[in-house]
């Protein structure tokens, strides 16, 4: 039996934009100030902390403390339980739940060219729309005040992010169907893209030099990513041991399936062939296509493998598979899905298993995702884990070297993609009638991120603290 969807016309779909804004100005998303009842942010992390690997605890605490945007990285749990008393329009997408400018970046179709995504997902749920765009311009705000920006600059970084993605929902309205869901961003795209500003700039007086730079620095990032795939992977992560390939051992950051007792001592003792179980359930989520590539490729070995910032302590492994020889390796990554930091205040994901939410939100996020994506349920059914490429073509950039001008132009191109992922899941005619065509919703998040810059300073401070007095113990990892 068909089931009929009514679908809403061109005219109420705008109506709805038009109505949200009565209901929630634009100007309502101006400021913040913490709650009296507002959570203590370090007791957050320690209710995550709970779930993780005890040993890499401290790990992740040293990797959050390095500066307030490191903590900002690892501190989804505690927006998330500050977003949900900010207004919203009422507008639902699929969000990525963790959309700072770090969770962006390069990576390699199946067509293998670059495209420039969003790309990570440990927290994606259905929600408002303004979750997201909150958490990329306070990301900027932050990431601008660690590297000394003046105030104006400051500011201008986190309206580019904004506006761009208010302009880009302004233009996906407008756009067939079928077009939104094919909108991607090409490296040729992008790099014509960075050109242009740099000429844009030079004409309006900016240093040339440094805007050069700029553009070589991000020429530099796509040639990286290119490198990045399984064989280079083999070259930093293999040894070759009696005629062939095993993972090295760097404990506590690479742990391999032979020494895998040393930090889990109930792990099964058969532990190859509880991967290999694994394996063959993550091989039934693949299409029958996919499947049967993966089935080219043989078990070799396995490891622990710390990743991230806010993920490190959740568990995750990567394994090493050969298909025709030793010189044609496939890494896969399995890594721990748990709850979204979402879910304390949104409605449940509909897919009860974790890994399952992740790869689901992904594909419907991405615009091309990896042909490897699957998920599984754990020799523990109470632990989940999405699986993917380990380095499929993957290139980020370094905040740490940027310019104002080059900041801008990265916070535009981030609020483009994110409009574009948002668009295929919601309703970008409404989101783009509520946004207006002024830009009083832009200044509207800076004014917001302004502000939550500062609570967020005011949190990496109370951490900082914790660790001083030994509530909380942080790792030096050059120790």
């Amino acid at each position: 039996m068909t089931t009929h969807v009514q679908r809403p016309r061109l005219a109420d779909r705008r109506a709805q934009g038009a109505q949200a804004r009565s209901a929630t100005p634009l100007e309502s998303h101006r400021g913040w100030a913490p709650p009296p009842d507002r959570a203590d942010p370090v007791a957050l992390l320690e209710e995550q902390n709970q779930a993780r690997d005890a040993d890499l605890v401290p790990v992740r605490h040293g990797r959050m403390l390095a500066s307030p945007f490191t903590f900002y990285r690892g501190a989804a749990k505690i927006m998330a339980e500050d977003l949900w008393r900010t207004p919203t329009a009422g507008l639902t997408v699929q969000l990525c739940g963790d959309a700072h400018l770090s969770n962006f970046g390069v990576y390699g179709s199946a067509e293998r060219s670059l495209v420039f995504d969003i790309n990570d997902f440990d927290e994606t749920l259905a929600g408002p729309f303004e979750y997201d765009v909150k958490r990329l311009a306070a990301s900027f705000t932050i990431a601008a005040r660690h590297r000394g920006f003046a105030k104006d600059d400051v500011r201008s970084v986190t309206r580019a992010a904004a506006s761009s993605y208010r302009e880009a929902m302004a233009g996906f309205a407008e756009m067939k169907t079928l077009d939104v869901w094919y909108a991607h961003l090409s490296e040729d795209e992008l790099l014509r893209s960075v050109q242009a500003a740099v000429t844009d700039l030079s004409g309006a007086g900016k240093d040339r030099k440094a805007l050069k730079k700029q553009e070589k620095r991000a020429q530099a990032v796509a040639l990286k990513a290119r490198t990045r795939d399984s064989a280079q992977a083999l070259a930093k992560l293999g040894e070759l041991v009696d005629g062939g390939y095993r993972i090295v051992s760097q404990p506590p950051f690479i742990v391999p399936l032979r020494d895998v007792h040393t930090i889990y001592p109930s792990f099964p003792g058969d532990a190859g062939e509880l991967i290999e179980q694994q394996l063959a359930a993550y091989g039934r989520t693949l299409s029958p296509d996919r499947r049967r590539l993966l089935e080219r490729f043989e078990f070799v070995d396995a490891a622990r493998k710390v990743v991230g910032v806010g993920s490190v302590g959740t568990r995750a492994f990567i394994a090493l598979l050969q298909g025709r020889d030793e010189q044609d390796p496939l890494f896969l990554q399995m890594k721990e899905a748990t709850s979204s930091v979402l879910e304390s205040h949104l409605p449940k994901s509909r897919y009860r298993q974790s890994g399952q939410r992740v790869v689901q939100g992904q594909r419907m996020m991405q615009a091309t995702s990896d042909i490897f994506l699957g998920w599984t349920t754990g020799a523990d059914a109470s632990r989940s884990y999405y699986w993917r490429q380990l380095r499929d073509m993957k290139g980020s950039v370094d905040v740490e070297v940027m310019t104002p001008e080059g900041m801008t132009f990265y916070a535009r191109t981030c609020g483009w993609t994110l409009a574009r992922a948002h668009a295929r899941s919601g309703d970008p005619v409404a989101i783009a009638k509520y946004l207006g065509k002024l830009d009083t919703f832009d200044a509207a998040i800076a004014d917001f991120a302004k502000y939550y810059a500062r609570q967020n300073d005011r949190d990496y401070e109370a951490f900082a603290g914790a660790v001083r007095t030994g509530r909380i113990e942080a790792a030096n990892e050059l120790t």
